[in-house]
């Protein structure tokens, strides 16, 4: 490049209409395309600040709505409307009709069994010994490396350290509670604080990294299948058959058989989920919702099963044993976001274990219908109709 050409800053006015209408004029100029339906848009620009840099427009993404869902929950208990965000044709009609099924059959169970966000340092010494003795030395400090990370945060709580010797290394997991928060910026700043109390402390360390991978950060990982990462939530709900057969034109034995094969598919696969798309519904609540679009990519691990009962009914449940999600903070509070969250009555403090019980929920109904409509025959066909692409 014989010159590079900066894009356009306004030095402590840069989340501004002004600063946006720069950039688009600068992109313009390049590109020749006039940006005439990004740069129509309701929130302010200054609200942007920590969320977006070098704003310059929006992406209109169409929001739907499915429902009414009855939820049965520890938190979100009721009748619910699911804003779902999405550009896939059928996705909110084959959610909504799931959510008929199961809130017609007595609606949907949902727990919270855990919860927890990491940070994962590595530390590497001189011997197996050496981090052996590191690892005990964790232990018997626990109490102050607690008091050190906490002292970064309002609402994090350091719960354990997980700890794995590997050759001359250990490798950790530090395991926090963060309120109502997501959480990785902040147990990020807590643990980088802790380590150094650490390094201060514990003499012989000869290499530290905040991050040695295991906590696998916006990634699929057999770890937090087992150790959770985020919330761990089961979905569950009992479907009557006389419901299924009428409504989905689906019979229990040849949904639960289905089931039993399309495990051994996901298995020769090697899929991080076992049903048929937890990442449909999760990704259409994480964009209408604000959330870390990237957070999907763990939030949708997890475990189906499927039975049927003593009187010939259809029990499913739904896993889920990482969803990151917020209700509070990061791109929550931005307008239209906020907007989403608050026709659930998810925005604000004490609203993430509610909003974790109705994306595990939505979940559970996503892939009943689905399985509804491979068993009955009829999931092209609904593509063809609601979902085919226009000219």
């Amino acid at each position: 490049m014989s010159q590079r050409l900066r894009i356009p800053r306004l030095k402590g006015n840069d989340y501004s209409e002004q600063a946006a209408r720069q950039r688009r004029e600068f992109l313009r100029e390049r590109s020749g395309v006039e940006l005439q339906h990004s740069s129509h848009y309701s929130l302010d620009p200054a609200s942007l600040e920590g969320n977006t840099e070098n704003f310059f427009g929006v992406v209109q993404m169409p929001v739907g709505v499915a429902g009414p869902y009855r939820i049965n929950g520890e938190h979100a208990q009721g009748d619910f409307y699911i804003p779902m965000a999405t550009t896939e044709g059928t996705l909110i009609a084959s959610y909504s009709r799931g959510m008929r099924l199961v809130s017609e059959s007595g609606g949907c169970t949902v727990t919270v069994i855990g919860e927890a966000m990491q940070r994962a340092p590595l530390f590497e010494l001189s011997s197996a010994r050496h981090a052996r003795a590191l690892s005990q030395w964790l232990d018997e400090h626990f109490s102050a490396i607690k008091a050190e990370a906490e002292s970064t945060t309002r609402v994090g709580k350091l719960i354990d350290i997980q700890r794995w010797v590997v050759a001359n290394k250990l490798f950790t997991r530090f395991n926090y509670t963060t309120g109502d928060a997501a959480g990785q910026n902040m147990t990020g700043k807590a643990t980088h604080h802790a380590c150094q109390w650490i390094l201060a402390h514990f003499s012989g360390i000869e290499n530290f990294s905040l991050s040695g991978g295991i906590e696998t950060d916006k990634k699929h990982s057999h770890m937090n299948l087992l150790h959770s990462r985020g919330k761990k939530v089961v979905a569950e709900a009992v479907i009557n058959k006389d419901l299924l057969r009428s409504l989905m034109r689906a019979e229990p034995e040849r949904m639960v058989r289905l089931r039993q094969r399309t495990v051994i598919g996901s298995l020769l696969a090697g899929s991080a989920y076992n049903g048929p798309h937890a990442a449909n519904g999760i990704a259409a609540l994480f964009i209408a919702t604000g959330q870390d679009e990237a957070n999907v990519v763990e939030s949708h691990t997890g475990l189906a099963f499927m039975d049927l009962t003593d009187d010939g009914d259809l029990y499913y449940s739904v896993t889920l044993p990482s969803i990151i999600c917020a209700s509070y903070g990061g791109g929550t509070g931005l307008a239209t976001q906020r907007e989403c969250l608050q026709l659930m009555d998810c925005y604000g403090q004490g609203k993430a274990h509610k909003l974790a019980e109705i994306i595990a929920a939505t979940v559970l109904a996503g892939d009943l219908s689905l399985a509804a409509a491979v068993v009955s025959d009829e999931w092209v066909s609904s593509h063809d109709q609601l979902g085919r692409n226009r000219p």
